[in-house]
């Protein structure tokens, strides 16, 4: 089981520069993107190889 953070731990996370905080947020958002990309276009790739088109 994970140990709860103690305020401390909180408090200096709070510390932190916003910057570095909104670029932790951007670079999981653009890898959470990049993710679903790759999972979509295999999809799509071997949906085509089995024949399924949109057109």
């Amino acid at each position: 089981m994970a140990a709860k953070h103690s305020l401390r731990d909180i408090e200096e996370a709070e510390k932190k520069p916003l910057w570095q905080r909104l670029g932790w947020l951007a670079l999981i958002w653009v890898g959470s993107v990049g993710a679903l990309f790759i999972v979509a276009s295999l999809m799509r790739l071997f949906m085509n190889a089995a024949g399924l088109t949109t057109h």
